[in-house]
């Protein structure tokens, strides 16, 4: 069997790999280099504690919430909805003087709109929640199950902060408007597939 803390590692990174609204956010915002430490920071400790969440019981918030899984998956699908909505109508409007390095965006509106995608974002739940919570199960000692879920938020920390200043190495493309047009018009659509999907599920 792996190290709880190498299994908890492996299985958060594969989980996360996949494109989703957050990951999507964070790398924007690694390409706008504009508070990345905060929204790499936040994401990452969002997810640490959904993790620890997860590990210690899941089920309990079901038992207690029964309806929880269905408001979040609509409250979700709504969310990435309008945002790709957005995303589209800043393609059309086609106005990135403050992408293209003309202004300064307002942290607090950064904050906000991570902690829609991350809380308002079911996807984030059955991951960090209910998979991380599942494949913790197999521990039957406490100590194992927080190794393993030290190394879950350790995953999250190194993924969260390489996507981010790893896309800062892009930034110098991503100085014309025709460039930032492509990746909104990405990013929109790819927000209404996710929101689709949930909605079919």
């Amino acid at each position: 069997m792996i190290h709880p803390f190498f299994s908890g590692f492996i299985t958060l990174l594969s989980l996360i790999l996949a494109v989703g609204a957050q990951n999507v956010f964070v790398l924007r915002q690694g390409l706008l280099r504009r508070h990345l430490l905060v929204v790499c920071l936040l994401a990452s400790v969002s997810d640490a504690l959904l993790i620890w969440t997860g590990v210690i019981g899941f089920g309990i918030i079901t038992a207690v919430v029964p309806g929880f899984g269905q408001f979040i998956t609509w409250a979700g699908a709504l969310f990435l909805s309008a945002y790709g909505t957005l995303r589209f109508w800043a393609a059309y409007q086609g106005l990135y003087d403050i992408e293209i390095g003309h202004g300064a965006q307002s942290l607090g509106k950064t904050v906000l709109t991570l902690a829609a995608f991350t809380f308002l974002n079911p996807h984030v739940y059955l991951d960090t929640l209910g998979l991380i919570g599942a494949v913790s199960a197999q521990y039957i000692f406490i100590e194992d199950k927080y190794l393993f879920a030290t190394g879950a938020s350790l995953g999250s920390f190194v993924f969260f902060f390489s996507l981010g200043y790893g896309a800062r190495s892009l930034a110098p493309i991503m100085q014309s408007r025709e460039a930032w047009r492509f990746l909104d018009i990405c990013v929109g659509t790819t927000m209404w597939i996710i929101a689709a999907l949930l909605v079919m599920s």
